[in-house]
This record gives structure tokens, sequence and C-alpha cells, in this order.
């Protein structure tokens, strides 16, 4: 949008999902680069573009108007505009275990792609969120030892049991309760009967709920994945209302800073293709 010279008004409230990480894994070019230091870099590129705004602000409502969309910023202004792009994420559910908040992002993880590398070949533990967080746990050994922790909540099936033999992965039944250690290091665990077991990462496939209330607003189609809601959109990022696109991770069941700029790139040049079939 901004490379073909249309006014567009990005909207930041500066608190994107991996403000808590110190490094960030998988995105060409940048790889283990401070998510901070990208984000700084891409908005000193985006302010080179003249029909450009960037403001910090969040958006607290949206509708229909004038044949396209009106928001209500959170100081009470209105903006308007004739395309509207959704990319404001989703929030993470913190694993409720004292001493998980303060290690969120160093030690206590919720993406091997994106955090593994820091932490392989140390102890490592995967705390059991859903029933499909035993196929997650199978995926750990490549980093480092893996121990599974049911919570007495998701014991794996037979088919997940056999996989997790098949990749050296112990499981635990008996549930966290405590995590130890200098903050944000881990040193171990505690169980709740009293065992206390090393390791030094903690992976959670955390749950989710969407960021921002605007696409339930708006009427957006919203489907529930394993760990959360997400917006359904089409294959050019286009949602279930048209002319609202959504990018990133409240638009998908996978996520990843790298699928979240493709997402990006897409749903910006849809929206600029929809806006020059108009004339």
């Amino acid at each position: 949008m901004a490379g073909a010279r249309r006014r567009v008004l990005l909207l930041d409230d500066g608190r994107p999902r991996n403000r808590f990480a110190h490094s960030s894994h998988g995105v060409i070019g940048h790889d283990g680069a401070d998510p901070a230091t990208i984000r700084t870099a891409a908005l000193e590129q985006l302010a080179l573009y003249p029909t450009v705004e960037c403001r910090a602000g969040t958006a607290v409502e949206a509708r229909r108007a004038n044949g396209g969309f009106t928001l209500r910023l959170e100081g009470g202004d209105d903006v308007a505009g004739r395309r509207l792009i959704l990319a404001s994420g989703v929030a993470d559910r913190l694993p409720e275990i004292d001493g998980s908040e303060e290690r969120w992002g160093t030690t206590v993880l919720h993406c091997p792609y994106c955090h593994g590398w820091e932490v392989r070949d140390r102890p490592l533990g995967v705390l059991a969120t859903s029933a499909g967080s035993a196929n997650f746990a199978a995926l750990l050994p490549d980093w480092g030892p893996t121990t599974y922790f049911t919570q007495g909540e998701f014991d794996p099936d037979p088919e997940q049991e056999s996989l997790l033999d098949r990749r050296g992965v112990a499981i635990e039944r008996t549930p966290i309760v405590k995590l130890l250690g200098n903050p944000p290091a881990l040193a171990g665990v505690r169980l709740a009967d009293g065992r206390e077991l090393p390791l030094e990462a903690v992976f959670a496939p955390s749950r989710w709920s969407l960021a921002s209330p605007l696409a339930e607003q708006l009427g957006c189609a919203i489907e529930e994945a394993p760990n959360g809601p997400y917006v359904v959109v089409d294959e050019f990022r286009e949602t279930s209302v048209p002319g609202v696109y959504a990018a990133g991770d409240m638009a998908r069941a996978m996520h990843h800073a790298a699928f979240a700029a493709a997402d990006g790139a897409a749903a910006g040049t849809s929206a600029h293709r929809s806006l020059a079939r108009e004339r």
C-alpha cells in the first residue's frame, strides 16, 4: 500500500506479542535479532514513504460507514478509511504456575522454532495445555532432552505415547506447581508431590485470545483452533466482511513472525488491488 502511494494510517500500540523475547529466529535476514530492533527498523523504513502516517495508539471500536470504515481511537478521536487491515495479533494466556510470568519469553516459551536455539542441549520440559501438546512434545528432542508434563489433564493416547517413546520423551504425570531458580533463569520445577526436577526451559503451547475486539465488532467469521480463536480469511487475506483484511497471528492457527510478515504483504497487496478495481 505504501509503495503504491496510497494514503495509509498505521496504528501501533507498541506492545507486540514478542516484546518479552530477546531474539527472533526464522526471519530471513534478521535471524537471532532482537524483535524490538526489527520493529524499530520497520517503522523507520515506513517513515520514508510520504503517504504513510504512523500513529501511536489503539482502536477500540470499528464500524462500517460511507462505503468504508470508521475507527474510534482510545482517546476518543475517529479516523476513516476505505479499506481496513487488522493485524492486532493475539494475547497469550500464561500457564497458571508460580514463576511463569517473570520467565515468559526467556525460559518459559511457546515456540521451539522461535526460541529453541537459545536453549539447545539443555534439559527441557513441555507443559500440556491441550490434547495436542503430546504431539508438540515429540518435536522437542531435536533441541534437547525432553520431559512431557501432562499436568494431570492431557494424558497421551496410545498413539501419542508410542510416538513419545520413539522420540525418547519422558512422561511425567505429576503436575508442576512451581518454577525454581532466579528469574528469568530456570533451574528446575517442583511437582505436586514435592519432588524437584532439573529443567532449564519449559515450553508451554499457549492458549490465546484475540488481542482486539474489532474483528468481532465488524462481524468477521471466527473459528476455534485447539489453542484459541482466529479470524477466517481467504487466500487474499480478506475476511468474511468485504473490505476488511486480516494478517498475522490473529488470522491463522500456526504462528510465526515470518508468516505474519508474509500475511501483511498479501493483505496490503490485496487491499490495493481492490481499490484499483474501483476506478
